[in-house]
């Protein structure tokens, strides 16, 4: 039987950051994983030499605790063009940020995505938040982000053509029906900072985290069976014990192992890659379709971003798709193929499909009415990830330090 200081079940990115600050703090920790490598959701699979994200994820440069965690620098960041391209009437138009490109700032506010005064209200909104801290959004009374938008004085057009395809595309789900103090804190990272890809994945950042733990105290493909008072049981039979236990795996699987039932709701997606002889796209951007009830919802070209997503002479297009219930990967394949064609042109039918990831539990689901954190279940026994918080790599670093922190006497 061993013994430890602090056991941490899950070596995703809430866990491995617990982990990192757990070792800052001279606490001896051992992480105990199931799959064959780190990073839970957040990691990239190499096919025919392609990058492929487990679904299409971004980091924002801006997440303060990303930016107090990583060393940007080795993750050679690749940034994406601020702001986005919207499909809309069989055309693209561009809404850049008038921050970060202002010789875009006349060619954005008289694009047909919304009114003048709709794009106004963008740059009021980007003031008004600027300088508010992370915790302040999360403090302030929320409603759902359609409401707010409304209240806020956007006109159904803009909303329609802008902030759902481009914010739904973020939270995963095109009604808007996220918590507007999310929204708030997306916002700014947006405005503030920039979207980037890694230029080896997004599964880069994980295992940049991993790199600074030291030899030994990682054991993967080790599932844990159960949890009873200090010691920990893996399938295999072996047997860890420990002051301190920090349960870091995904929603379900930590409702599994506290014996909980709770009704969760989750956020789907589901992205499909394609291989292509060029990219069939001129901006390095984004590209959103106002119509939410097409099978193409948001697309990009990786490899425009980051060229190591693709082997030299070749294009990485990646293509997500909301809220898929049913899911039939050759119809949904075929569907895109169909809908693409109609943007760019016959090409699109030499594009060979690499893989299709299907998430049912992509996100879970941020309501106004979410209840508060609660990262200490009992005197030993912690539990931090982005579902005790709100969804995003952010919280998923910040509960993970909180969690250290707790377990520190910080």
């Amino acid at each position: 039987m061993q013994h430890h200081d602090v056991i941490i079940i899950g070596a995703g990115v809430s866990g491995l950051t617990c982990a990192k600050y757990l070792n800052d703090y001279g606490i001896k920790n051992i992480l105990i994983e199931a799959a064959d490598e780190v990073g839970g959701r957040v990691r990239t699979d190499e096919v025919a030499g392609f990058k492929l994200d487990r679904g299409f994820q971004i980091l924002l440069t801006a997440y303060p605790e990303a930016e107090r965690l990583l060393n940007y620098n080795l993750l050679h960041l690749q940034a994406f063009r601020s702001g986005a391209l919207i499909r809309l009437n069989g055309a693209f138009s561009v809404m850049s940020n008038p921050f970060k490109e202002p010789t875009q700032v006349f060619k954005t506010l008289f694009s047909p995505v919304g009114s003048l005064s709709d794009k106004i209200k963008v740059l009021q909104l980007s003031n008004q938040i600027a300088a508010e801290p992370t915790q302040a959004f999360f403090d302030d009374h929320a409603t759902d982000t359609l409401s707010y938008l409304r209240a806020y004085g956007w006109s159904e057009t803009m909303i329609a053509n802008f902030f759902k395809p481009f914010f739904g595309g973020v939270f995963l789900e095109n009604e808007l029906a996220t918590s507007s103090n999310f929204f708030r804190f997306v916002f700014k990272q947006f405005y503030s900072g920039d979207a980037v890809l890694p230029a080896e994945g997004i599964g880069a950042i994980p295992r940049q985290i991993a790199a600074k733990l030291p030899a030994n105290s990682l054991k993967l493909n080790s599932k844990v069976r159960k949890i009873e008072g200090n010691s920990v049981q893996l399938m295999s039979g072996e047997i860890l014990t420990a002051k301190h236990i920090v349960i870091a795996t995904d929603a379900q699987n930590a409702d599994a192992l506290l014996g909980r039932q709770l009704e969760r709701a989750f956020n789907t997606t589901t992205c499909t890659y394609f291989a292509a002889s060029r990219s069939p796209l001129t901006e390095k951007m984004l590209a959103l379709n106002a119509n939410r009830l097409s099978v193409v919802h948001n697309m990009c070209v990786p490899s425009d971003i980051a060229p190591s997503y693709a082997p030299e002479g070749q294009s990485l297009i990646s293509v997500s798709t909301q809220g898929l219930d049913l899911f039939d990967e050759q119809k949904l394949t075929h569907k895109i193929i169909a809908e693409l064609t109609d943007w760019f042109g016959e090409e699109v039918k030499t594009w060979q499909h690499l893989r299709t990831y299907h998430l049912p539990q992509a996100l879970n689901q941020y309501r106004a009415d979410a209840p508060p954190e609660n990262l200490q279940i009992s005197k030993n026994l912690y539990e931090c990830g982005d579902h005790v918080s709100y969804p995003s790599l952010n919280a998923a670093m910040a509960t993970g330090r909180a969690v250290a922190d707790m377990i520190a006497g910080i």
